[in-house]
């Protein structure tokens, strides 16, 4: 009797509104329905019908030795299933496909680098963390067994050939999907007036959102600024958590804007928010596509973003949306300026949503079912 295929999935662990685990249960459940054995590494997972879950919990003190013994003791549980195809979200040399869902560490510490001073380059060079996820990195990247990289931006791929020299065929852009009927225009008319008077907004502000944990990564600060210098009816909704929130608190306050600026706090939905909101604004310092975005478009929201962000690869700044250096203060500030015509707020909106209508959840799993069916077939022994 043939053997069916085995697809052997590395998470280490799952948060249930983590975008890469979002990605994954999709491809989890198409993969299910094609008679695919799916298993699971990981230290913690959700229950989920038809996949098993292999735990790998090795006992650490602290995020490098988390992170080594993990990689230690998943690499010595793939040996164990020689003929698995494993796929892996974390850094490791002992996969055939890689899904780049963080972009590359190099990447980001070449941007954080551009927020801190000598000496906090020099601290981050020498961090033992770093430098462990710098020699993963490479170590994966390097590994002969690695067949294919799924990048969810094209700005991941340039810098995986930048970095690493990877061979371009290996290299599979696949955005991430969007459930464009959750994320619809239509939000506006259902939450627009309740979460403005929830908030102290007007229902004639113009409302900028930004979305995203991590305040100091997804560009807060820049935004914080670009506010200030907004006339007094525009307002700013900061949905997310941080630990540095009394310290955004008191910038706002300084800048003169506590009256403006809103933080919500986490939320368990996000689709209100797009409802309420004029302009999804998130000037991040280094993200490889955040999920955010892709609903904001779905929203038919305009959005402002920047280079750094790998949403940056389907908006053209001034013809469909707006983009500029994350560390540009005053370039954000007259994006933000400019999307105050509502005019140019719904020719945007139009566009987004209908770049996101190419970025289904459908049109991304018949991507991914393509990539395992392809890979799946090069590792059965039976094949050919």
């Amino acid at each position: 009797m043939k053997r069916r295929p085995e697809l052997l999935l590395i998470r280490q662990k799952y948060t249930p509104f983590g975008g890469a685990e979002r990605f994954l249960e999709r491809a989890l459940d198409a993969l299910a329905a094609r008679g695919v054995q799916l298993s699971v590494i990981a230290r913690a997972w959700q229950p989920q019908a038809g996949v098993e879950l292999i735990p790998c919990r090795p006992f650490h003190i602290g995020r490098l030795w988390r992170d080594w013994a993990f990689g230690r003791r998943a690499c010595q549980l793939v040996a164990e299933h020689p003929q698995a195809l494993v796929q892996s979200h974390e850094r490791l040399p002992c996969c055939d496909l890689y899904r780049a869902g963080d972009g590359t560490h190099r990447g980001w510490l070449r941007q954080r680098a551009r927020l801190r001073g000598q000496g906090g380059r020099l601290l981050q060079a020498l961090s033992p963390y770093h430098r462990h996820t710098l020699h993963a990195e490479r170590q994966l990247f390097a590994s002969p067994r690695l067949k294919a990289v799924i990048c969810n931006s094209e700005m991941v791929r340039r810098e995986i050939i930048e970095f690493f020299g990877v061979s371009e065929d290996k290299l599979h852009v696949i955005y991430n999907g969007v459930d464009t009927e959750r994320f619809h225009p239509r939000l506006r008319e259902t939450h627009r007036q309740a979460v403005r008077e929830q908030w102290g907004v007007p229902d004639d502000a113009i409302l900028y959102l930004f979305v995203g944990s991590g305040f100091a990564r997804k560009g807060l600060d820049g935004l914080l600024d670009a506010l200030s210098r907004q006339p007094d009816d525009a307002h700013l909704l900061v949905v997310g958590k941080d630990r540095e929130l009394p310290h955004y608190r008191r910038l706002a306050a300084k800048l003169g804007i506590a009256d403006r600026a809103h933080f919500t706090g986490p939320q368990p939905a996000t689709e209100p928010f797009y409802g309420a909101a004029d302009v999804l604004a998130l000037p991040t310092l280094y993200d490889p596509f955040p999920n955010v975005i892709m609903e904001a478009m779905a929203s038919s929201l305009p959005i402002v973003t920047s280079y750094q962000c790998g949403a940056a690869d389907l908006i053209r700044d001034g013809e469909n949306g707006a983009v500029c250096d994350a560390l540009d203060y005053t370039g954000l500030a007259d994006r933000l300026q400019a999307l105050r015509d509502p005019q140019l707020r719904a020719s945007h909106g139009e566009a987004m949503r209908e770049i996101a209508a190419g970025l289904t959840l459908d049109a991304m799993s018949e991507k991914l079912i393509r990539l395992y069916e392809m890979l799946l077939a090069r590792s059965d022994p039976d094949h050919g």
